[in-house]
């Protein structure tokens, strides 16, 4: 196969992947999708869904996102590659109840085409999706975002890990706290953190530059940034400071930031 052109294949992708891999698990697995992770939670009160939009969720997985998109009475739909996600979303949407919910619909489909008439959708959701798309499918992608988006609509991202703390700011972690005596807890490859099947689905990892840089390419402007997980730490001040300067501070945040978000519109 052309190396530019590959593709991970859906197969990868299981139920046992998506209750105890795939971002936002154990919420799932404990209420069926009725609760959103912070992680899903943070990303999806940026699309400001409301009701009577139509919503599209590209990669979507579990359903969940459009399970709440349908509470709040937008009409929304979700494709993915993967047969096992389709499923699961369709299970999810078919048991809500208490709520006159919005239209919902999924589809098992290629986010590079996606079976929609251009100019369809309000907003487009594509969460934690971005790290599993080689760049070539991504830009790809990301252009058949904007042929279904509306004039005003918006494209709202997830991504996760930042690149640039993997590559650069962990070995500068590792070392503080091997010195510390803490390096048993800090494995050489980050990536040895959580699930190990993340090591073979994350292709395309992003920084805050990639990410501008995928977006623009694609013909849409709107703004990037990054953000980490809450710290409930018990730690010395000298670590405190060393932390609040490695998060808080300009360049020092661009390497240390877990998380990259974006809102973008067409240009």
């Amino acid at each position: 196969m052309d190396k530019e052109k590959q593709s991970l294949p859906s197969s990868l992708y299981t139920e046992e992947y998506f209750r105890t891999a795939c971002e936002g698990y154990d919420e799932f697995n404990a209420s069926e999708g009725e609760h959103l992770s912070r992680r899903l939670s943070a990303a999806f009160e940026l699309a400001e869904v409301l009701p009577g939009m139509t919503i599209l969720d590209v990669g979507c997985g579990r359903g969940e996102i459009l399970r709440h998109c349908a509470k709040l009475g937008a009409d929304a739909f979700g494709i993915d590659y993967a047969e096992v996600a389709v499923n699961m979303s369709q299970g999810v949407i078919e048991t809500m109840e208490g709520v006159t919910p919005g239209r919902t619909g999924v589809a098992q489909a290629d986010a590079k085409v996606l079976p929609f008439p251009t100019g369809k959708f309000d907003r487009v959701l594509m969460f934690d999706v971005v790290e599993h798309l080689y760049p070539w499918e991504l830009h790809q992608a990301m252009l058949e975002v904007h042929r279904v988006l509306k004039p005003d609509g918006r494209f709202i991202i997830h991504t996760a890990p930042n690149v640039w703390y993997d590559r650069y700011a962990y070995p500068m972690v590792r070392a503080v706290r091997t010195a510390l005596g803490e390096g048993d807890k800090y494995p050489k490859d980050p990536r040895q953190f959580g699930v190990s099947v993340n090591q073979h689905v994350h292709v395309n990892e992003q920084s805050l530059w990639s990410m501008q840089q995928a977006l623009r390419q694609a013909g849409f402007k709107g703004k990037v940034w990054l953000d980490s997980p809450p710290q409930n730490r018990s730690e010395s001040s000298v670590l405190a400071a060393m932390r609040r300067l490695a998060f808080e501070v300009p360049p020092f945040r661009w390497f240390f930031e877990r998380e990259v978000f974006a809102v973008a519109a067409k240009a």
